[in-house]
């Protein structure tokens, strides 16, 4: 049937036009498309000349009738014009069912971003759907049908949710920064020093946190390799020096553990340049990891060739976190070792969920 000899209500040129026009409707409880009743004729012509996605469904079996935009919420079902509801959405009917009776009971439901399991794809998927199911009347004004229009906002949906968890990520970092940074502070301050000494480290010691953070951020998933965490610690010391030694296989380590990590290695790095190896020409600092058995992980700070290394008198923020706080976020132990030849410092834990990277 060309356009020009279409019913009225079919004027039009789009694809669901089209259908309703060359479909056999005599198949169908709705009878001849020429014995239609006025008012499903309207509601068929108003939907199909509207960009909002759409659809009547008419009659016992609520046979559909959907205008182009509609389409895309059919995604790649097979052909639904013509089909009963229920049987285009069978595997949601169980939910939907309810929704439709009442509006063919005269009581029309609006729903947003409503969750539903869908098979469009020829696998069964979450989207979400904001939707109206409202009567519809005969010319007689019986209740016979229903009107569904709806626009799909799973998109929508999954993008608040993503920011959602970022601002919980974010809000978790902010505190986890905001305890670290305390915890710096209090323990630079803590003691007899004069203040021309302990600004500078503490300077220092935030600075490094700061570099820290800002891998961890560049970093996909978190995950950041042991090797990236010293380069990124030691070059706020001093960048490419020949007398600090690195090797070890691309294992990666959470963000917790790398936090942990800079900021050991940046107290045994400061100590070394001041007091330890590295403040002597000949001296030389030597870092090793590598795996432990199945599920380990062995991560060495060995130094030599610096002045006779004599234990501190006191215990102070960085034998804290190297003896302590690293070990337990790495869940293992740390030892620190005052050998008259050089400073070692040993972090090793039996059990770690670490990745090779390529």
């Amino acid at each position: 049937m060309s356009v020009n000899q279409r019913p009225p209500f079919l004027q039009g040129d789009g694809r669901s036009a089209q259908l309703v026009s060359q479909f056999d409707w005599s198949a169908t409880p709705l009878g001849p498309i020429e014995s239609w009743p006025i008012s499903l004729k309207t509601a068929v012509g108003t939907i199909l000349n509207s960009s909002f996605p759409s659809a009547v469904t008419w009659g016992p079996d609520l046979t559909l009738i959907y205008n182009d935009p509609f389409r895309a919420i059919l995604g790649n079902k097979p052909e639904a014009m013509g089909k009963p509801f229920g049987v285009v959405w069978a595997e949601a009917w169980e939910v939907i069912g309810p929704i439709a009776e009442k509006a063919r009971a005269g009581e029309a439901t609006f729903i947003e971003d409503f969750p539903l399991t869908v098979d469009r794809n020829g696998y069964p998927e979450q989207a979400f759907f904001t939707f109206c199911y409202s009567p519809l009347r005969d010319d007689e004004g019986k209740i016979v049908g229903m009107l569904d229009t709806v626009i799909e906002t799973t998109k929508r949906v999954e993008t608040e949710r993503r920011i959602q968890l970022m601002n919980a990520e974010l809000q978790h970092r902010m505190k986890n920064i905001f305890a670290t940074v305390t915890s710096i502070v209090s323990q630079t301050l803590r003691g007899e020093r004069p203040p021309a000494e302990t600004r500078p480290l503490l300077l220092q010691r935030l600075a490094a946190l700061a570099g820290a953070h800002t891998m961890m951020t560049d970093t996909p998933k978190g995950d950041v390799p042991v090797r990236q965490v010293l380069d990124t610690v030691l070059s706020v010391h001093r960048a490419g020096d020949e007398r600090i030694e690195m090797n070890g296989p691309t294992i990666a380590v959470n963000e917790k553990q790398a936090l942990s990590l800079a900021l050991a290695i940046n107290e045994l790095a400061t100590n070394a340049f001041k007091y330890g190896a590295l403040s002597a020409d000949a001296g030389r600092v030597r870092i090793t990891w590598q795996k432990a058995g199945e599920q380990g992980f062995d991560l060495n700070w060995v130094e030599t060739g610096g002045p006779a290394v004599r234990p501190p008198e006191r215990r102070g923020f960085g034998t804290t976190l190297m003896e302590r706080v690293a070990p337990h976020d790495f869940g293992g132990t740390g030892t620190l070792t005052y050998a008259p030849d050089g400073l070692r410092y040993a972090l090793s834990t039996p059990r770690l969920n670490i990745r090779d990277r390529a």
